[in-house]
């Protein structure tokens, strides 16, 4: 019997698919460290949204966090973070010293590998990032990120596995140094049989025992089917999750995973009932966060409009905020000629972000009428190259509204000539603020901007934590002024 190894998710990904990734560390370090207990040895602990969110909404330094995973887990225990390529862990793509300043910094504070992917799949912003992930003495994960296509869009090749073979080709052609390979399917909406081949076709292509992990949301309701085909192919891994973070717009449990494989010639090496135990315990502990019921629920539109697991939540987290949560709906369903005429860049962060930006733009002000302001720089080349060209008429509209020609160019190369990026620039911001220029702050001002460096100077956004509290999307007793 074949054991299948995993990731563990839930400290990640869970919680950015269920949470919006609001969840404050002191309540899930204690789980991290039963699940050690109980034999889970390798966890996505941060990077992605899990970064920012840290700072913005739960008033903690994600370093410090990364530190005390570290030191929970021990020195062997594979720690993973997310990274965006070029982006790094910002919404906006990033200088070339940013870029580098990541890959040594997350190795500093306790990070072992660092999964790299880009949603435009533009192999250029996957280069420079790999180079530096693997500089820095880190393991380079490198991603082709999946998005399942309704066939009602009649697009043959972009996004079927021909299409990510080829990037694979590409990724080799490029000679970036990488250790092993994840397909990320996002928004859970690829469908098993193109999972089936792309793996396949990787086992042909890539050096032999190279690593490959899949990675998928059940927010389609495939999760199991998509694993189960990754399997088949031959994956060596995949991300599975723990209750109350798994299943819906997170990952399949761990748990269903294991019952699932039960009577087939494949099995997880666990102990299940430990597992069942940690689960009692993360259940209890996350009880004082709000879980909004689309984190829990299997929507079959998802596959016509990719939202992917870990931006729904946050998107629908801010619509309540802003009592917008009604129009949801409208929303996702015009995602989906928001996707199309932007080129088919893959929906995950932050595309996935751009694509929802425009879609709501288009519910409440009308179609096309004022373009966001990220879709239109996307949809000039502000941020790599698109899969395929994006609609020209769209693309007019971009230009004339923002002001912005289309470009080729090279997005580090832009980055590194624009002089509101890089070291030097927010060095200057922190000595204005009378802020220490450690490379940490220089980071976080980089990745998070004017709310980054109000965490440096301890200013809290009482306003916006008074009504986190009240929607019960941040734990009360942490608040109490």
């Amino acid at each position: 019997m074949k054991k299948i190894k995993f990731m563990d998710t839930s400290f990640r990904d869970g919680f950015q698919s269920c949470y919006g990734a609001r969840v404050k560390s002191e309540d899930f370090l204690p789980v991290l460290k039963a699940a050690v207990e109980a034999g889970n040895d390798n966890f996505e602990i941060g990077g992605g949204a899990r970064f920012q969110s840290l700072y913005f909404y739960c008033q903690e330094d994600a370093f410090e966090m990364m530190d005390k995973s570290r030191e929970i887990v021990g020195k062997s225990i594979n720690l993973q973070t997310l990274a965006r390529g070029a982006n790094v862990v910002g919404l906006e793509s990033q200088s070339r010293d940013i870029i580098d300043l990541h890959a040594k910094l997350f190795k500093k504070h306790g990070i072992t590998t660092i999964r790299n992917f880009d949603a435009l799949m533009d192999i250029r912003n996957l280069s420079y990032s790999g180079e530096r992930i693997k500089s820095a003495g880190l393991n380079h994960q490198i991603v082709i990120a999946l998005m399942g296509l309704p066939p009602s869009l009649k697009e043959k090749y972009y996004h079927s596995a021909e299409f990510y073979t080829d990037k694979i080709k590409e990724i080799l052609k490029a000679d970036i140094p990488f250790d092993s390979l994840a397909f990320k399917d996002a928004s859970g909406t690829t469908p098993p049989s193109i999972v089936f081949d792309c793996i396949k076709n990787a086992r042909k292509l890539l050096p032999e025992k190279t690593l490959i992990q899949f990675h998928t949301h059940d927010t389609a309701g495939m999760g199991f089917s998509s694993n189960m085909a990754a399997i088949e192919a031959g994956a060596d891994i995949i991300d599975l999750a723990m209750a109350p973070v798994s299943g819906g717009t997170s990952q399949v449990d761990i748990l269903t995973m294991w019952q699932g494989l039960r009577g087939t010639k494949y099995t997880l090496d666990i102990d299940e009932e430990k597992i069942l135990e940690v689960e009692k315990m993360f259940i209890d502990n996350m009880k004082k966060y709000y879980l909004p019921p689309e984190a829990t629920t299997v929507n079959p539109v998802i596959s016509f409009s990719p939202m992917p697991g870990g931006a729904l939540t946050a998107n629908t987290q801010m619509m309540r905020d802003n009592n917008s949560l009604e129009l949801f709906g409208r929303v996702i369903e015009n995602m989906r000629e928001v996707v199309a005429k932007g080129g088919f860049g893959t929906s995950v962060t932050p595309v996935s972000q751009f694509y929802f930006q425009q879609a709501f733009v288009n519910t409440v002000q009308g179609k096309w009428s004022k373009i966001s302001d990220n879709y239109g720089k996307m949809i000039l080349g502000y941020f790599g190259k698109t899969p395929t060209d994006p609609d020209p008429e769209i693309i007019k509209i971009a230009s004339d509204q923002l002001s912005l020609k289309p470009t080729n160019e090279d997005v580090h190369d832009l980055n590194d000539n624009n002089p509101k990026l890089g070291i030097v620039y927010n060095k200057k911001l922190l000595k204005d603020k009378n802020l220490e220029t450690t490379d940490e702050n220089i980071f976080i001002s980089a990745t998070c901007g004017d709310q980054g460096i109000a965490f440096l100077e301890g200013k809290v956004s009482l306003a916006l934590d008074i009504q986190m509290i009240q929607k019960n999307l941040l734990p009360r007793k942490q608040h109490q002024i």
